[in-house]
């Protein structure tokens, strides 16, 4: 898609910050670091979370991380996800407080019993019965 054929999405009801998002991805600046993303295989995505009883689209909070684990979605601490390096992948990075913080993981499972050379992580999947 160019900036000439993205769909008009209705946007009211989102928040502001929202908002901006979605109008900020046809600015030309935008998709020029877009393109260049593109060559390192990365994309932009909008941060966001759903409010609980309504499903409404909510800012995601600064100390709050999406997960996912298992094919489904979660909203965790990004403090305690943090501390767990060994057991989550970040994926979706935003640039806050002057650094690069994560804003979305995937959980991820290590085979043991094989040798450093060997080991290796692969992406938490649900349990089948």
């Amino acid at each position: 898609m160019t900036p000439g054929n993205v769909p008009q999405v209705n946007v009211r009801g989102l928040p502001s910050t929202l908002q901006i998002a979605q109008a900020a991805i046809k600015n030309p600046e935008v998709q020029e670091m877009l393109r260049k993303l593109s060559e390192y295989k990365l994309g932009i995505f909008m941060p966001h979370m759903h409010e609980q009883t309504s499903g409404d689209f909510m800012a995601l909070p600064d100390d709050i991380i999406q997960v996912e684990s298992g094919s489904e979605v979660s909203f965790q601490s990004r403090q305690e996800v943090a501390s767990q390096p060994g057991r989550f992948l970040p994926v979706g990075w935003i640039w806050q407080a002057g650094a690069s913080q994560p804003v979305a993981a995937c959980e991820m499972v290590e085979h043991e019993g094989l040798d450093d050379e060997d080991r290796r992580i692969q992406h938490k999947m649900p349990k089948l019965s």
